[in-house]
């Protein structure tokens, strides 16, 4: 991946972590701030303030989560770096619909909303790069899916260790994992998380 993409995607999603700010765009913050103390309920609504509330799934895919497999395999085909924003779970989301469901909201671990939110985009802008430089922009073949994992977290449903059975650079068949996994509630699809095993 050239320079100029890996710097497209790292905008992206930078803009993504900053999430919409009372509609507005909104600005990524330069560190995070993170008071361990507080308790987990006020951290939330510190982390929602400003944020639209969310009671779905937008923009997401219905119907199956294979549609939202294909797709996001076309546009690492294409190298579509514009493609990958509307696939993945916003801030909002995660803050509305996902964080309260997570193991790691509840005791013992209390990680804080910004602070899960900032891991899971510093790992995931690591990983879609790592994705377009191993496989963007040439034909992947692709032959299908499997999750190792299926997760019931509330409302929301979860699937995670997804390996795609892709072309590898030397033309080997290869089963690897290019992003985190795939969250479905009412319906609707969104990846997770652009962190992989890459």
């Amino acid at each position: 991946m050239n320079s100029t993409t890996r710097t497209i995607v790292a905008l992206a999603l930078a803009a993504m972590a900053a999430g919409c700010r009372g509609g507005g765009g909104g600005e990524a913050r330069a560190a995070v701030r993170v008071d361990s103390a507080r308790p987990v309920a006020q951290a939330l609504a510190a982390f929602r303030a400003g944020l639209p509330e969310t009671r779905e799934l937008g923009g997401a895919f219905a119907g199956d989560r294979d549609t939202l497999v294909s797709r996001f395999v076309r546009a690492l085909e294409r190298a579509d770096t514009a493609a990958f924003m509307p696939m993945m779970m916003s801030r909002a989301e995660f803050a509305w619909l996902y964080y309260e469901t997570d193991p790691q909201a509840k005791p013992p671990y209390e990680l804080p909303p910004e602070l899960m939110w900032s891991q899971m985009m510093a790992q995931g802008e690591k990983g879609i790069s790592r994705a377009l430089g191993r496989f963007g922009g040439r034909p992947l073949a692709f032959r299908g899916y499997a999750c190792a994992r299926d997760e019931r977290r509330g409302p929301n449903r979860v699937w995670s260790e997804c390996t795609l059975d892709v072309v590898a650079a030397d033309g080997t068949r290869a089963g690897v994992r290019l992003f985190g996994g795939i969250i479905e509630r009412g319906g609707r699809y969104k990846i997770f998380s652009y962190a992989n095993g890459l």
